[in-house]
């Protein structure tokens, strides 16, 4: 993999996430929190999914940058494998990946900022957003209607094109500084340090 046209010359450090979505979620969050990304050399790239975790590792190598990110807990064993191959886990097991940059969401960071906000405050939004009508729809079909509210609201956050990646920011910009998600809140202090 080339990263060359994508990491900009400046960049110092790159947050690794899976997609788009959480490109703006983690990109909307530093801004609200004044904390300068460009300004600090950082980078946050879009994966276009955890199994290339690999190969971004592997087109960093040999570069003066320093690499985090963001995974999902099912997702782990990509970050791990990734990370041994290029010998970036010193301590093998023993070396847990938040000390190595890399944070773990429970199931990925969209649910961990819908559990932040709750479902109120989230109907409150999609409505906001002129969709609660379509939210309703997708509530009354049949796969979705013995769910919980949350799995539906998760559902259609990407059910369709371009609103994983429009509800990432608009979640980022909603949930209260307060109620940051562990994962999230870790990988913006890890890039503020030096």
């Amino acid at each position: 993999m080339n990263l060359a046209g994508i990491l900009s010359a400046s960049t110092s450090t790159a947050v690794l996430v899976e997609g788009e979505s959480d490109r703006a979620a983690v990109e909307t969050l530093a801004a609200r929190r004044g904390l300068p990304l460009s300004d600090l050399g950082v980078q946050v790239v879009a994966m276009g999914g955890i199994t290339n975790v690999g190969h971004h590792l592997v087109a960093l190598a040999g570069q003066d940058v320093r690499v985090g990110g963001l995974y999902d807990a099912a997702e782990e064993r990509f970050v791990i494998k990734g990370l041994d191959r290029m010998g970036l886990r010193p301590f093998a097991a023993a070396t847990p990946l938040a000390d190595l940059g890399f944070f773990r969401c429970d199931r990925d960071l969209e649910d961990e900022l819908i559990r932040a906000i709750g479902v109120d405050g989230l109907l409150a939004l999609i409505e906001s957003e002129g969709e609660l009508r379509r939210f309703e729809l997708l509530q009354g079909q049949p796969a979705q209607r013995e769910r919980t509210t949350i799995q539906q609201l998760h559902r259609f956050i990407g059910s369709k094109s371009g609103r994983k990646e429009r509800y990432g920011r608009r979640l980022a910009q909603a949930v209260a500084l307060d109620r940051v998600p562990a994962p999230l809140d870790a990988v913006l202090h890890w890039v503020s340090e030096p």
